[in-house]
């Protein structure tokens, strides 16, 4: 509960980038008011593939915000991706809030057989070969 708690306010304050007094109160309010969920148990292989993934999604945020300022991208594609077999609800939030922090892609939607629709913004349309 405590560590639900702790992701939700974390989130929030992110997403606002306000600390003030009043935002702390409304952040602290919404994440109290929000329902909890009873965890799954993570296994630690997964805790330590999401810090890895984590660790990844930083530095390539920022190099997809430099190439989108440099070099703009002006095609969009919507593609499938495979999620990794029976994941609990948490990773599951954890891939959705990886694939959609990088600048250049946003996940539409979470399809219950573990496929992601995934929107890409792209410099030009690529063409795929059928093999």
């Amino acid at each position: 509960m405590i560590g639900q708690f702790i992701l939700r306010i974390v989130i929030w304050f992110l997403l606002t980038a306000n600390l003030s007094i009043t935002n702390i109160i409304i952040g602290v309010s919404i994440s109290l008011l929000m329902p909890y969920y009873r965890s799954e148990a993570i296994q630690f292989k997964d805790v330590i593939y999401g810090i890895k993934k984590i660790i990844v999604a930083v530095p390539q945020a920022y190099i997809e915000a430099i190439e989108m300022i440099c070099q703009p991208h002006k095609h969009e594609e919507v593609i499938m991706e495979k999620a990794k077999n029976r994941r609990s609800a948490a990773l599951v939030f954890l891939d959705i809030f990886l694939i959609t922090f990088t600048p250049k892609t946003v996940v539409l939607r979470h399809q219950e057989d573990d496929w992601y629709v995934v929107h890409h913004v792209v410099r030009r349309i690529q063409r795929r070969r059928n093999s």
